[in-house]
């Protein structure tokens, strides 16, 4: 590993980088979503556009069981280990299937934009100095950035407690999509003057009483629906597909079915759930909710595992006011994160960055290995197109096994793809792992 070393920064140098007079999130627009669906591991599959959970919490206080059973630290990874970022894009191309991901400078995880925010400045991770590793690909002039994590999921025992988090959510939300394990949302937005393409997820929604909650996307616009549901017809349909409702990918494992619905960013929210007598400081959640802009936050309390009435609170001018303080931080995030981007891309498009918390410095390796994403997607950023048109995608077959689901949104019709396998619920990480 010695003899393919690229690069080191340490923390003291940042303060040298070349950072922006301003660095502030701008230009704000959803891009696409999915929900991760309780799968065999041989066909992961997501539901675009999904949908969050809603909140919808109970009367009164509530006694809840601890967490314990399976969970997900990264459930992109857990789910594809072959590309935890295909989804993004998938997701993405089916919503935007004309979308120029040239004029992207940045595709990362919200989790990657957390850990380098906490090695500027320990205080946005609670002063905890935790080594990490991030894998970069620059094609083209755009960097994209993949989390690695030592473990992707975990088992609860019966005798350990990790808090309550999970079950809180199964009690205070609504699953809107069935057997869904997770949401994931796709925003765009401009940050230190390059253009972001940031995947996180989300702990649920609010509803707007006695109403229909709108379909939107990008520039708070109704969303072409009846585009949507044609990049489907547009596929290739096999005959001799023996197993109906499922799209087969000749480049993937990866399984997509269409349903749900997209829910505006200005009705997501983040859920924290902590003991009473240790209330949860803004600013120990803030660098989270600025990354993703979720505006909405639930601190819920408990007294032994017994829950106060939660409130939701609209954060999002005290998520502005905190950005405004942190000019400091923040330009020389922007700063780094270009200065990778330019590292990376001059020594060959390809490395691995390594956090060493006890030397306190970034050192960046060559990486090996195969590429992030399947081959045909890299063509996107030619303005090429695959041989399906939108979703990008080279497929084998696809089981027309499609119903109409009507959906009373904006007066048009969404389309949904049914798939096969048992679907079984699963939990989240607590105080979200992303």
């Amino acid at each position: 590993m010695a003899n393919n070393l690229i690069a080191e920064i340490s923390r003291p140098s940042l303060k040298d980088f070349n950072t922006p007079a301003s660095a502030s999130i701008t230009d704000v627009q959803h891009l696409a979503s999915y929900n991760w669906i309780e799968a065999p591991r041989a066909t992961p599959t997501i539901a675009v556009p999904g949908s969050p959970d809603l909140w919808c919490p109970p009367n009164g206080a509530l006694r809840l069981e601890k967490d314990t059973g399976h969970v997900y630290i990264a459930q992109n990874a857990a789910r594809h280990p072959d590309s935890p970022l295909e989804p993004l894009f998938r997701a993405l191309y089916v919503s935007h299937p004309s979308f120029d991901i040239a004029s992207i400078d940045v595709v990362t995880d919200r989790n990657n934009i957390r850990k380098l925010l906490s090695l500027i400045n320990p205080r946005w991770s609670g002063y905890k100095r935790e080594d990490f590793t991030i894998h970069v690909e620059v094609t083209n002039n755009t960097a994209i950035f993949c989390r690695e994590e030592t473990k992707t999921e975990e088992y609860i025992g019966p005798n350990e407690f990790r808090g309550y988090g999970h079950s809180f959510e199964k009690k205070y939300t609504s699953r809107q999509v069935s057997g869904s394990t997770g949401h994931h949302r796709i925003i765009t937005y401009r940050f230190g003057g390059l253009k972001y393409i940031v995947r996180h997820e989300t702990d649920g929604y609010v509803g707007v009483a006695g109403t229909q909650l709108s379909l939107q996307t990008a520039g708070n616009q109704a969303p072409e629906v009846d585009d949507l549901s044609s990049v489907l017809d547009s596929l290739s349909l096999s005959p001799e597909s023996s197993k109906p409702g499922k799209t087969y990918l000749a480049s993937s494992k990866l399984v997509i079915r269409e349903e749900g619905q997209v829910v505006p960013l200005p009705s997501t929210l983040e859920v924290k759930t902590r003991v009473a007598h240790r209330p949860l400081a803004f600013e120990d959640v803030v660098s989270q909710l600025w990354v993703s802009q979720t505006p909405k936050l639930v601190r819920a309390y408990h007294t032994k595992g017994v829950f106060a009435v939660p409130k939701v609170e609209d954060v999002a001018v005290q998520i502005k006011a905190w950005e405004d303080q942190n000019q400091k931080d923040l330009r020389m995030l922007a700063g780094l994160i270009g200065k990778i981007r330019d590292i990376v891309r001059e020594s060959g498009g390809r490395a691995i960055l390594k956090y060493d918390a006890n030397g306190d410095n970034l050192v960046f390796h060559k990486l090996g290995g195969k590429q992030m994403l399947p081959k045909e997607l890299y063509t996107k950023w030619e303005g090429g197109e695959s041989n399906e048109q939108g979703i990008g995608l080279d497929v084998k077959n696809v089981g027309q096994s499609v119903k109409e689901a009507e959906s009373a949104v904006s007066g048009k019709t969404l389309r949904t793809v049914e798939v096969e396998g048992n679907i079984v619920a699963a939990a989240k990480l607590p105080i979200g792992g992303d």
